[in-house]
């Protein structure tokens, strides 16, 4: 009828940005926890590129000047024990290495970007990444919680060990849409 406005279902811009449906859908917040996993996935790896860019910072500079300098900033003693071994180790310091260390940060933070940008897109072979490189530190990290526990080493173990619990559930659900959907083979 003329001057009647039918309404029309119309998709929220947030859904459509963010491909959510219901936010009780299971796949809604199947893809919330794979983007808060690559969320901290990504950051993990901005932390370790800043890091190698501030260790190249450091390249054609006399490594003890900057060590004494540093515990001059934390008002240590540079005459006590433990800043003596720092400033030994940071005399030890060749160019050689600090670039040694500024690509092993490039190449952890480009593992890091590509499991992001692929559980960020929900991709099996990211999920796997994701599950393999979360375990592979599991054992570190028992170990150290059992030689020095406190709560930062507990935190992190527990959020790796949901990271990778998470990441094994998802593949197993996929095996399992898999096998439905082909028949077992008898």
């Amino acid at each position: 009828m003329p001057g009647q406005v039918s309404l029309i279902e119309v998709p929220c811009l947030g859904d459509r940005l963010h491909g959510f449906a219901h936010p009780h859908d299971p796949h809604t917040r199947q893809l919330r926890a794979l983007r808060a996993v690559a969320s901290v996935e990504f950051f993990k790896g901005l932390i370790v590129l800043l890091a190698g860019f501030g260790v190249l910072s450091l390249v054609h500079r006399d490594a003890w000047d900057v060590a004494e300098s540093f515990l001059e900033w934390l008002h240590i003693s540079p005459e006590t024990h433990y800043a003596q071994v720092f400033l030994n180790l940071a005399d030890q310091v060749t160019d050689a290495k600090l670039w040694g260390v500024a690509v092993g940060a490039l190449g952890y933070s480009a593992l890091r970007f590509v499991e992001s940008y692929g559980l960020w897109r929900e991709r099996a072979w990211a999920e796997w990444l994701a599950l393999i490189s979360g375990a592979v530190y599991l054992p570190f990290e028992i170990y150290e919680l059992a030689r020095r526990p406190d709560w930062v080493r507990l935190v992190i173990f527990v959020v790796n060990l949901a990271v990778v619990l998470y990441m094994a559930y998802l593949r197993m659900q996929a095996r399992a849409r898999v096998e439905s959907s082909y028949g077992t083979a008898d």
